[in-house]
């Protein structure tokens, strides 16, 4: 099979999969081109409540395929920062799964989704040190935003990997998994976050990525959502809400 992006939806939850397990799942020109075309159909389908992005196998993404690089180093860089903010910009919560390698522009990728969780014995590097890259500004502060300063210049300064237990002492991950138990968490808390309000989700994700400038439009938006009637009824009822605003429209 060609590396490509594999993409599903079940209940409410749209996994894509990095798939090129010849190369530890790198990402070639190709895959980093067709990320942000597929992400902007996944968020206007209403069936797509919430995103999770692995790796195919053991391991999640070892990086860009260094030989795309050869030819137009600063293009695939492009391509990647494209993919990247792509992904950070995405309407509804991302959460990468991880195991095995999480590096270079794996780990672009992986800061850019809104949480993160990871199998014990995953490995975190940001490599471009390594082969004379300036690393975007873009990607440095998002990284800093994960990990704070220090962290970060220690990563970029030495390239060196860390694990999973470091990544998340420093705030890189938010949970870390026994072996074999990743998936069945991922599963279960992809479900949760799937269950939850979508309007909710939205002002947040708005809120906490820097964007302070519209109370007033969120408050509209509550008021002609009905989420919140519904909320407050099933609570009062002791059901399952039955939320129905999507970012989708």
């Amino acid at each position: 099979m060609e590396p490509q992006l594999l993409h599903r939806v079940s209940d409410g939850v749209a996994t894509v999969v990095i798939h090129h397990p010849a190369k530890r799942n790198a990402m070639t020109a190709g895959m980093w081109e067709a990320l942000p075309p597929l992400l902007d159909a996944m968020a206007a389908d209403p069936a797509v409540r919430v995103l999770v992005l692995t790796g195919e196998g053991g391991t999640f993404c070892a990086g860009a395929d260094i030989s795309t690089l050869r030819g137009s180093p600063q293009q695939a860089q492009t391509l990647a920062v494209l993919a990247e903010e792509s992904l950070a910009a995405f309407p509804k919560p991302t959460l990468a799964a991880i195991r095995g390698h999480c590096v270079g522009g794996g780990s672009q990728l992986a800061a850019a989704c809104d949480l993160r969780f990871a199998e014990e014995g995953a490995l975190f590097g940001v490599t471009p040190a390594k082969l004379g890259i300036v690393y975007p500004a873009s990607s440095t502060r998002r990284l800093v935003s994960l990990v704070g300063p220090g962290t970060a210049k220690y990563l970029l300064f030495s390239g060196e990997l860390i694990d999973a237990a470091r990544a998340l002492r420093t705030g890189l991950l938010d949970e870390v998994q026994a072996e074999g138990e990743l998936g069945k968490r991922v599963a279960e808390f992809a479900r949760v976050l799937a269950s939850r309000s979508q309007l909710t989700q939205a002002a947040a994700k708005e809120f906490a990525n820097g964007r302070t400038d519209r109370d007033a439009h969120w408050a509209d938006q509550a008021r002609g959502s009905g989420d919140t009637a519904e909320g407050v009824a099933a609570f009062l009822e002791r059901r399952v809400p039955r939320f129905t605003w999507t970012t989708s429209g």
